[in-house]
């Protein structure tokens, strides 16, 4: 991930993104620590549910401008001028705190919201064109990650600070105001210096999009419905809005109604600790951000996505058996980490799969329906707290809703999801390192044959490659009902020796459709780690497909608990192996066994020589 921050940008960009969210998060803190200060119950999750809804707004009404303004015209200059306009709005923020006029500085909350929605499409969408394709997950990664500690500073930041300034004595929300004033020449400086960072950014438009916006198609609705006619042209893009906005309803609700529950059920009135509890969920989120990355350093690696609704469902559900801040601050920062495997592949898996000249559309898109979304979310927290409804009944509510998405992206990525926790569970004890992965075509159907020295050889090649392999596998295994069904939707080959020729009829049928195929030619785990002979199966595959074969040599798993021998002198237990897979350069689909093996040998003795 780290080599990202080595494109030319990338640091300013950063910067902008991280004062961008710091400097919107400190006015909605001062407003929704004076609402926790002077109101209580019902009231005051009506009052924190319309403050999110006024941040919500913004961004269903400014769907289409927002994203025609990014295809348009460079994301850059979008930035810049979006930062300038914070600039004026924070400067009458300042004003409002200083004459004590609450629901002025409290309606300004919509204005700095606007310049968000206007600014959010470009912002993302300079993803794509600074980090380029080859990045994009570790990007998002970055931009997560530096939004949320931004968030996360913001709350702690200006949450002492209000505490600070504001004593024990006074009387309303103007005395409040009055007493914090001075915070809002903070919130104009961010601004300020997010403008001036925002101008030095690269242009990187390559192609702009050669609409003109017509206000009066836009209030007909007009680019509304074209708009939302491009976000559902691809079903697994729009899938993927409707899980995030899913996800950012519950989590606003259960940020809306925590004040309230801590306030009434824990007995807490100090917003520091409050509000320090649910910035916890920021570290998380950098800490499930940056584990997104790193397990998508090869693709986009969309199996993380259901493990991170699974576990944001459970954390939604436990919230109200937790007695202590202790705890509730444990179930937060864990809520975070799932939040990030769940955000950071979704995001970047809409902007891989969004046309560069939609971009723009498509992310504004994305901002419109998941603020409807959690509009009305907030607007039904209103309603239901009108009418009594407590905050424990609206956690169980949500873990319901959490439910409902879990089974909705385990349905979409149900293989990836497995090979995800396949690949959490073998990454705690195996360190992996992949070396000829540039001699894997893309658009090739491939043929794996390489050699076989654990039970896990399967997963192991299979990690780094983002088209799955469909293995070859002894019949009698195949019908083990435990394993049955999973290698089904595998879509493993089974092979015996009474129907070997169908086997390899049905594995040149897959090549011919793209897909990618593998067996071990030595028929057999190794129990001495030496390549044994190659059995000459492989050469009765039909070579009718558009393919190549591609040998590889796994090193380093031999002498683990997943291999036929195990070695006297243990490893310790908690230092992780470190395994290898080298693969050779594409060879003739017409290659013989013993060519094979020679290939194969000759990586292993060039890497025992290094």
């Amino acid at each position: 991930m780290h080599k990202i921050f080595a494109i030319t940008g990338v640091i300013n960009y950063i910067l902008v993104v991280f004062l961008n969210a710091f400097t919107d998060l400190g006015h909605k803190i001062i407003i929704q620590n004076t609402v926790f200060k002077v109101y209580d119950g019902d009231l005051q999750i009506i009052l924190t549910a319309i403050v999110n809804a006024l941040i919500l707004l913004p961004f269903i009404l400014m769907f289409s401008p927002s994203g025609f303004l990014a295809d348009k015209f460079p994301k850059n200059k979008i930035m810049e001028y979006s930062s300038a306009f914070a600039v004026v709005i924070t400067l009458v923020i300042t004003f409002s705190y200083y004459q004590g006029w609450f629901f002025t500085a409290f309606a300004m909350t919509f204005l700095l919201a606007l310049q968000s929605a206007l600014y959010g499409p470009a912002k993302y969408g300079y993803i794509k064109e600074l980090f380029g394709v080859k990045y994009i997950t570790a990007g998002n990664g970055a931009v997560q990650a530096t939004t949320t500690i931004a968030i996360l500073s913001g709350i702690i930041f200006y949450t002492v600070l209000f505490e600070f300034k504001l004593g024990d004595n006074f009387t309303g929300k103007e005395d409040i105001l009055l007493s914090i004033a001075p915070l809002g020449w903070l919130l104009v400086l961010g601004s300020v210096v997010e403008w001036f960072l925002a101008s030095k950014l690269p242009n990187k438009m390559r192609e702009a999009s050669r609409a003109n916006f017509n206000f009066k198609r836009y209030m007909q609705g007009v680019y509304l419905r074209k708009n939302i006619k491009i976000i559902k042209r691809k079903k697994e893009i729009f899938e993927a809005i409707i899980a995030l906005s899913l996800f950012w309803s519950i989590s606003q609700v259960v940020l809306a109604v925590f004040g309230e529950y801590a306030k009434s059920e824990l007995g807490v009135t100090n917003t520091i600790f409050v509000q320090g509890v649910m910035a916890l969920a920021g570290i998380g989120i950098v800490i499930g951000s940056v584990m997104a990355a790193n397990f998508s350093k090869y693709y986009i690696n969309t199996g993380l996505v259901a493990i991170g609704s699974v576990g944001i469902t459970l954390i939604v559900f436990f919230v109200p058996f937790c007695g202590s801040m202790g705890i509730m601050a444990v179930m937060f920062t864990l809520f975070g980490v799932f939040a990030g495997l769940l955000m950071v592949p979704l995001n970047a898996h809409i902007q891989f799969l969004s046309p560069r000249v939609h971009l723009g559309t498509v992310l504004a898109g994305s901002n419109f329906i998941q603020n409807i979304f959690m509009f009305s979310f907030l607007l039904l927290t209103t309603v239901f707290a009108f009418f009594g409804m407590n905050a424990e009944i609206l956690f169980y509510l949500m873990g319901f809703v959490g439910i409902y998405l879990s089974f909705m992206l385990f349905r979409r990525y149900d293989v990836m999801t497995v090979w995800a926790v396949f690949e959490f569970l073998l990454r705690t004890r195996h360190r992996y390192n992949y070396v000829g992965l540039e001699n894997i075509p893309h658009a090739k159907a491939v043929l794996f044959l390489g050699n076989h020295v654990s039970w896990i050889d399967w997963l192991i090649l299979q990690l780094p490659i983002y088209k799955r392999i469909n293995y070859m596998m002894d019949r009698e295994i195949y019908n083990w009902k435990i394993f049955n069904a999973g290698v089904k939707k595998g879509e493993v080959i089974p092979v015996s020796s009474k129907a070997a020729k169908d086997a390899f009829r049905e594995a040149s049928n897959r090549l011919k459709h793209g897909k990618n195929v593998a067996l071990f030619p030595e028929g057999e785990i190794s129990e001495d780690g030496e390549i044994g002979e190659f059995h000459r199966g492989f050469e009765l595959i039909p070579q009718n497909y558009d393919g190549v074969v591609v040998p590889y040599y796994i090193d380093g798993v031999f002498g683990s608990v997943f291999s036929r021998f195990k070695p006297k002198n243990k490893k310790r237990f908690f230092k992780r192996r470190e395994i290898t897979v080298y693969f050779a350069e594409p060879v003739s689909k017409d290659i013989k066994a013993q060519e094979l093996r020679k290939i194969i040998i000759n990586l292993k003795e060039k890497h025992e020589i290094k």
